[in-house]
Order: C-alpha cells, then sequence, then structure tokens
C-alpha cells in the first residue's frame, strides 16, 4: 500500500527552555525531526507530511531539503487535531503512519514491521510493555487478547492504571478508514483535545483488525520534553554506536566516552581511545589508531595512520601509515600523501604534502602544494595572504626548509633546494641551490637595557 508518513512537530517544547523548537534540539548532531525524517524517508512508497505550529517557520526552514508537505496547526488541540490539518491531503487507498517529531531514535525495521501487516482493514499499533507505564496511554483488550481501545492516564480507572501495555502514540491506519474516524473525534475528555487514539475504539467497533507491534526496546519509541530526557537519549545512541563500531571490529578503550556526531566507518583492528569526537562522515582505514581528545570532521584517514592525542581534523584527506600529532590541525582542504608526518603544534590548510614529507612542529602550511621527502623545520610559515588574495606556495621534492623560515607567497622551491634557517624567502629557488635572506647581524659594544619606569 502507499504511505502517508505524518511528523507531528508542533509543540511548544516549553520545558526545555529555549529559542528555539524542541523538535531542532540535536541528538548525535543531527536534530530530532531530522532524525525522524530521515528514518521515515526509508520507507519506500511514502509521501512525508510535516506538522508544524510554535516556532514553525524554523522547523520549515531546517527541514525544507526532505520535499515534505508542511501543514500549520496553529491553535493545536492535540493529536487528532493535527492529523485532521492532515486529512485533505491525505491518498484515498493508502495508509496513513503517525510518527513524531521528539521520538528520534525509531528505527526503520520497526516501522517496516508495522507496513508490512497494513492492510485496507487492518490498523496496526506500536505499543510497548513498561514497568513504570506513569503518563502513558494504557492499552485495553478483550478477555480474547483484543485491542478495543486506548485510555489516557488522566481519563483512565484504577483497573486501567494497572495496566502495563502503553501506547507509543506511532500508529498505522488505512486511510479509507481514518477519514471518518477523524472526522468523528471530539475533545470530550479531561485535557479538551482530540486525541488520535480514540481511533482505537472506532476500528474496534467497526470491525477493523488491530494488531500490535513491539520495538526492540524502550529507547526507540522515547520522547524528549526536557533537557534531562534528551541527555539520557544522547548517551543510549552513543552505547548504541559504540556497541555497533566494536562489533565491527574497532576497539574502544572506553565505550562510554566516543562520541558519533555523523557517520563513522571503520576497518579492522581500529583503536579509539577515550573522548574522541566523530562528525560528518568519517572513514577510518584498517589498523588506524586515534589518541584520546581527537576531533575528526569530513575526513578520511589511510590504514596505518596514527593519530596522536589532542588533534584536529576537518575536511581533510590523510593517506596510509601518516603520522599526525600530538596537538596537530589539518583544516580544510589538507591532503597528506602516505608516510607523511605532522608533529606537535602544526596547522595546515588547503595543503597537499607530498609521500614522507615532514612538518614536524610549530608551524603552519597553508595554500601549498609540497612535494615528497621534504622536510620542514620548527617555526616555518606560508605568509599566503597578503590581507586580500590567497597565494599559492611550490615546494618540490626533496627540499630541506631550515627552521624559522618564511615562505612569502606566491613562490616556488625547486627540487633539492635548501633554506637556510631563519629565512624570509620573497623569491623562486632552483634546483639544488641554497637560498638564506638574513639581515646582517651588528653587534653593539656596552648596551644600555631599558629599565622598568
Amino acid at each position: 500500500m502507499t504511505q502517508d508518513i505524518v511528523i507531528l512537530a508542533a509543540g511548544k517544547g516549553s520545558r526545555m527552555k529555549s529559542a528555539f523548537s524542541k523538535v531542532l534540539h540535536k541528538v548525535g548532531g543531527k536534530a530530532m525531526v531530522r532524525r525522524v525524517l530521515t528514518t521515515a524517508s526509508t520507507l519506500p512508497e511514502s509521501k512525508l507530511h510535516l506538522v508544524v505550529g510554535h516556532q514553525g517557520e524554523q522547523v520549515e526552514a531546517n527541514c525544507q531539503d526532505f520535499s515534505a508537505n508542511i501543514v500549520w496547526q496553529d491553535n493545536p488541540q492535540g493529536t487528532g487535531d493535527a492529523l485532521r490539518r492532515v486529512a485533505p491531503y491525505l491518498q484515498a487507498d493508502g495508509a496513513t503512519l503517525t510518527l513524531y517529531g521528539d521520538v528520534p531514535l525509531i528505527r526503520a525495521s520497526t516501522l517496516a514491521k508495522m507496513t508490512a501487516l497494513s492492510t485496507p482493514n487492518t490498523l496496526v499499533l506500536l505499543t510497548i510493555a513498561l514497568d513504570n507505564p506513569t503518563g502513558y496511554g494504557r492499552i485495553v483488550r478483550d478477555a480474547q487478547g483484543k485491542v478495543t481501545a486506548i485510555v489516557e492516564q488522566k481519563d483512565a480507572s484504577p483497573s486501567q492504571l494497572a495496566i502495563t501495555e502503553v501506547n507509543t502514540g506511532i500508529l498505522l491506519a488505512p486511510n479509507n478508514h481514518l477519514q471518518t474516524w477523524l472526522a468523528a473525534l471530539t475533545n470530550n475528555n479531561a485535557q479538551g483535545e482530540y486525541y488520535l487514539t480514540d481511533v482505537i475504539a472506532m476500528a474496534a467497533r467497526d470491525g477493523v483488525d488491530i494488531v500490535t507491534v513491539n520495538p526492540d526496546n524502550a529507547a526507540e519509541v522515547a520522547g524528549v520534553n526536557d533537557r534531562v530526557q534528551l541527555a539520557a537519549l544522547e548517551r543510549e545512541l552513543q552505547h548504541q554506536q559504540a556497541i555497533h563500531l566494536m562489533q565491527n571490529g574497532a576497539t574502544l578503550l572506553d565505550p562510554s566516552r566516543i562520541d558519533v556526531r555523523g557517520e563513522l566507518t571503520t576497518g579492522h583492528d581500529v583503536v579509539i581511545d577515550v573522548n574522541c569526537v566523530f562528525e560528518g562522515k568519517v572513514v577510518l582505514g584498517n589498523g588506524v589508531e586515534i589518541g584520546p581528545n581527537c576531533h575528526l570532521k569530513d575526513c578520511i584517514i589511510g590504514d596505518n595512520t596514527v593519530i596522536k592525542s589532542h588533534t584536529l581534523i576537518d575536511d581533510s584527506q590523510v593517506g596510509e601509515s601518516c603520522d599526525i600529532g600530538p596537538f596537530a590541525r589539518l583544516r580544510p582542504g589538507t591532503q597528506l600523501s602516505n608516510k607523511a608526518k605532522i608533529g606537535n603544534f602544526v596547522e595546515t590548510k588547503k595543503a597537499r604534502i607530498g609521500e614522507g614529507s615532514k612538518v614536524n612542529h610549530l608551524s603552519y602550511i597553508g595554500d601549498t602544494d609540497m612535494g615528497a621527502n621534504v622536510n620542514v623545520g620548527a617555526g616555518t610559515i606560508t605568509c599566503n595572504y597578503d590581507g586580500v588574495n590567497k597565494h599559492l606556495t611550490q615546494v618540490a621534492d626533496n627540499v630541506f626548509i631550515g627552521s624559522n623560515t618564511s615562505l612569502v607567497a606566491p613562490v616556488q622551491i625547486a627540487e633539492g633546494a635548501t633554506i637556510a634557517a631563519g629565512s624570509t624567502i620573497t623569491k623562486q629557488v632552483g634546483e639544488k641551490q641554497l637560498a638564506f635572506a638574513r639581515a646582517r647581524q651588528t653587534n653593539k659594544d656596552n648596551w644600555p637595557r631599558p629599565v622598568k619606569k
């Protein structure tokens, strides 16, 4: 069956105490509502509808790349009211799956189990048994075990409050029945709202089959109302990702101290020390070792490379068997060939560094095309910015650059050249030439030192 998927994201979220919409708060580096939309997008033959209300402009702007139908719920009056706003857009011969923008960890596999049971005369309900069901709507069944209704906490009798099977809010209903049920909803309840859950009793009355599906765990259907719950789901997601990484051959020295805020792919025999953060799309080759307190974003790391502690790598490509850090920073556009070395307190930006080349310490290499087997001494900088434009420094193979050298771009250093320590190079250096550019030293006798006033 074709599907309409409705994501409810109109709530105010006042307990978040935030200047922006609750559903835009992030779990695992991604806004909660975007996580739900991403999962929903994996289901085939589906049309997305996003219901927005409070700060809806923010939500709409953040989610526009999903091409969802935006439906406004001004003055919201419950989940049933939200679905009634979407009703004119629903496909006549399909089914509607209702999801929530603040329930970010729902899995596509669980939703697929629901859709597999969908028929024109079947309503599929996602339920779960909780040790403490307080606050949830209770699943009421008859003597034969068939679902007959959902009773909200505030409307439940003492015997109904003892029920531990609860409604997650996620349901899949056939549109040929749903349109009639939505039109028949009333707000005659303790909250004065239109409950979507009232359609369960209508389905039972109309002889529609009501079947239930259970999620793999409670975190999958846990919602967020405040920052404490947000933090709990963050930890749950990180725990799940850590398990996945270890099952795929990575060693995490402390699985509770890793943060994956994007997509991390690892080869075999990868070792990751504590407090490392991964953002965007990061790929680690076989045998990569990452020291503690590193931050990697949108980068590819080749096999057997070692990244030492407190290193930052952003939008860069690193070859095989490289040695990086500690306290190194690879900025966007950096490309390291195999066996290159970037040492402590070295920063690179938009730099191609050839095979076996070394920038060992205390240097800045930006807008540079560097060949193989180059040795860069401590304190070397490429002066790539003239205040308006950036310029390129070109260093050929087998060049030796002495300590405390300034290479004023644009400049070319030919193969096998040597730059003397303390030089400021502004002109081309030829093959195997020695270049030195120092002011003449002058010594003055009996020079009076300044004294503190």
